[in-house]
């Protein structure tokens, strides 16, 4: 049977085609939109230190986060955990 597909080899559909490579484009523009910046490690432990001044707290209580909502729309959170006073 493989020999007479050789001489005679199916037709892929261009719908089938235009689909697989649609995919492609998705998952690449996925992966690259959550990509964090690589300012991003820079920019928390700078406010670490700025926080640092007032009060003492460790890295893991920053967080910074870049969401990317649309092409021309990016969103950056902070959160900072705080000491609680005594």
């Amino acid at each position: 049977m493989a020999l007479l597909e050789f001489f005679r080899p199916k037709k892929t559909k261009t719908a089938n085609v235009a689909k697989e490579r649609l995919q492609i484009i998705v998952a690449e523009r996925r992966s690259a939109s959550q990509a964090t910046p690589s300012y991003i490690p820079q920019l928390k432990q700078d406010i670490l230190e700025v926080i640092r001044k007032y009060v003492q707290i460790s890295p893991e209580q920053v967080t910074v986060n870049l969401d990317q909502k649309e092409e021309d729309l990016s969103v950056l959170e902070l959160n900072v955990t705080l000491p609680e006073d005594k």
